[in-house]
């Protein structure tokens, strides 16, 4: 009997709602210092763009709102919750770069059983974890 490979998979991007693309581009590749991926014009001012932390495997495609319904959803895709995670290998390395360049944090950093940790938002609202896993 053959056996075939187990399936691999991983998210390989998530789409994130955003006002503006060059503003997205500006808080996550200048301030956060996200790679710019790829910002491709896709013709009647749509563009492809993705950003990825240094190092990172998954990707936000920022994808501009197109409509009131997209727009009301900006800073709000979890209902309040935080959204993303973005996990480090010097917690105090990038919260010190992030307060230099101006990131708005919501609380200082704390020690959980998980980790250390504290809370950020991005200018469109949007709720962000910076952890440095134990």
């Amino acid at each position: 009997m053959t056996t075939s490979p187990s399936p691999r998979q991983h998210i390989a991007s998530l789409a994130l709602v955003v006002p503006d693309y060059d503003a997205a581009i500006a808080f996550y590749a200048g301030r956060l210092g996200f790679d710019l991926v790829e910002d491709t014009p896709l013709g009647g001012g749509k563009r492809w763009v993705l950003v990825s932390p240094p190092g990172g495997e998954t990707r936000l495609l920022l994808a501009e709102a197109a409509d009131e319904r997209q727009r009301a959803a900006i800073g709000n895709q979890t209902g309040g919750r935080v959204f993303l995670l973005l996990a480090t290998d010097d917690f105090a390395r990038d919260h010190r770069r992030y307060l230099e360049n101006g990131v708005q944090f919501l609380e200082e950093p704390r020690h959980e059983a998980y980790g250390v940790v504290a809370v950020f938002t991005d200018p469109f609202g949007n709720k962000w974890d910076l952890i440095e896993h134990r």
